[in-house]
C-alpha cells in the first residue's frame, strides 16, 4: 500500500506547490470535457426527441406512398405519380393477413376561410379508420363516424395549429368554414403532436366521400379512384416484414409490373424510419463529440507542456532522489500519476460543468438534452487517457535523467 501512497503524495505535493499552473492545466481539461458532454448531450437529446415523436405515430404503422422512391438514397419523388387507389387499399385489407386496419387518404391544397381569417392549407380526405391507424387523439369534439362517412357529411376535424390560426382562443367546434367550393362544419380538434414531418397539427381532415365533392378526385385509366397514400397497422409487429412482402407482391400484381420493373410505390414502416433516424442522429452525435474532443486534445498538449516545464524545474530534485536510491520506475510513476491526477480532476469538474451547461440549454426549451452515463464515463476516461498519453513522454524523460548531471543542473 505504501508503495502506491508515496508516489501519489509526492505527485500531490508537485501539483499543490504550483497552484496557478495546475489550475490552468486543469482548466484546459475542464473546458474540453464540458464541451464533449454538452454537445453530445444535445445530439442525444435531439435523437430522443425525434424518436419519441415517431413513437407517437405508432410503432406498428406502415405507410404506402405512390411513385418509385428510395428512402435512404436519392430516388424519385414520392407521391409524384398516381399509382395508388382506394381499390388497392380494399384489396390489401381483404387479402393480406396480420392487418388490423387500412386507411387510404387523398390530400389537396385548398383555400380555407373562417370569418376574417383566410389561409391555404392541406386538406386530407380520410376514412374513419384513419384516426386509430395514425394514433390520433381528440382534444375537443369528436372524429367522424362510419355513418357520417358513408353519407358524405360535410364535416371536418382540424389540427391544433389550424385552430389557432383560424379561431384563436375561441372554441371552433360547431363553427362553419368555407373550404374550396363547399362549406363544412368543424366537429373536432386534434391533440397536438408537435412540429415534425407529417404532423397532423397543421392538417384538416374531412371524410373521403365528402372530399370528392370539394375537389375532382383523379382516376386511373381503369377507372379506379386515386389516393395520396395508404396507412395501415399490423396486428403482430413480428410479422411486419411478412406483411410488407405480401403487400409488395399484391400491389405489383395489381399494377401489372414485370419482373424487371421497379416498384411504382414505396412502403415505409415506422420501425425502419426509427432505425434510420437513430443511425443518422447517432452519427451526428459522434461528429459533435469529435469536434468537442479537439479542445480535449489541446488540453492534453497543455498537460504535456506543463509536465515538461515541471521536469525542467525539478531536475535537481530528481537527481537527489535518484542519488538516494530512487529507481527510474519510481520517478516515471510519480510524474505519470501527477499528469493523471490533473486530467482526472479536470474530468470530474468538466462533467459537472457539462451537466450544468446541458441543463441550462434544456431549460431554455430550444432543444432537449440527455446526459447519459456512457457519455460521462467516456468523457472522463478520455480525459484520463489523454493525461496518461501526453504525460508519458515527460515522465519517461524525467526517469532517464542522469543523477550526476541532474545534481549539477542550475
Amino acid at each position: 500500500m505504501k508503495k502506491w501512497l508515496e508516489p501519489m503524495s509526492t505527485a500531490w505535493v508537485g501539483v499543490a506547490t504550483h497552484k496557478l499552473r495546475s489550475f490552468l492545466t486543469i482548466l484546459g481539461i475542464v473546458i474540453g470535457v464540458a464541451a464533449v458532454i454538452s454537445l453530445m448531450s444535445i445530439g442525444r437529446g435531439a435523437q430522443e426527441d425525434i424518436l419519441s415523436r415517431i413513437e407517437t405515430l405508432g410503432s406498428n404503422l406502415i405507410t404506402i406512398s405512390p411513385g418509385s422512391f428510395t428512402f435512404r438514397g436519392v430516388g424519385g419523388a414520392a407521391g409524384g405519380a398516381q399509382t395508388l387507389t382506394i381499390e388497392d387499399a380494399e384489396a390489401i385489407a381483404e387479402q393480406v393477413p396480420y392487418i388490423s386496419a387500412v386507411a387510404p387518404s387523398y390530400s389537396s391544397n385548398l383555400q380555407v376561410v373562417a370569418g376574417g381569417e383566410n389561409m391555404n392549407s392541406q386538406v386530407t380526405g380520410v376514412t374513419p379508420e384513419y384516426m386509430s391507424v395514425n394514433n390520433l387523439e381528440i382534444a375537443s369534439g369528436s372524429f367522424f363516424t362510419e355513418f357520417e362517412y358513408q353519407r358524405g357529411a360535410r364535416i371536418v376535424v382540424i389540427g391544433s395549429e389550424i385552430k389557432e390560426t383560424l379561431f384563436g382562443d375561441a372554441d371552433p367546434v360547431g363553427q362553419q368554414i368555407r373550404m374550396g367550393g363547399i362549406i363544412v362544419r368543424v366537429i373536432g380538434v386534434l391533440e397536438s403532436k408537435g412540429q415534425m414531418f407529417g404532423s397532423p397539427d397543421d392538417a384538416i381532415f374531412i371524410p373521403l366521400t365528402a372530399m370528392q365533392q370539394a375537389v375532382a378526385q383523379p382516376r386511373t385509366a381503369q377507372g379506379e379512384r386515386v389516393v395520396s397514400s395508404i396507412s395501415l397497422t399490423v396486428s403482430d409487429e413480428k410479422q411486419a416484414d411478412y406483411v410488407v412482402a405480401e403487400i409488395t407482391t399484391l400491389l405489383r400484381a395489381r399494377h401489372q409490373l414485370g419482373p424487371l420493373d421497379e416498384d411504382d410505390f414505396n412502403i415505409r414502416s415506422m420501425e425502419e424510419l426509427a432505425q434510420t433516424v437513430t443511425e443518422a442522429t447517432g452519427t451526428m452525435t459522434l461528429l459533435l463529440g469529435a469536434i468537442a474532443a479537439i479542445s480535449l486534445l489541446v488540453g492534453g498538449i497543455g498537460v504535456m507542456n506543463i509536465m515538461l516545464v515541471s521536469v525542467l524545474e525539478r531536475t535537481r530534485e530528481i537527481g537527489i532522489r535518484k542519488a538516494l536510491g530512487a529507481r527510474e520506475r519510481d520517478i516515471w510513476i510519480q510524474f505519470l500519476i501527477e499528469a493523471a491526477f490533473l486530467t482526472f480532476a479536470g474530468g470530474i469538474i468538466g462533467v459537472i460543468a457539462g451537466w450544468v451547461v446541458s441543463y441550462i440549454v434544456s431549460s431554455t426549451g430550444l432543444v432537449s438534452t440527455v446526459v447519459s452515463a456512457d457519455i460521462v464515463i467516456m468523457a472522463v476516461s478520455v480525459s484520463v487517457g489523454i493525461g496518461l498519453f501526453f504525460g508519458f513522454y515527460p515522465a519517461w524523460n524525467a526517469s532517464r535523467l542522469n543523477p550526476i548531471e541532474a545534481l549539477r543542473f542550475e
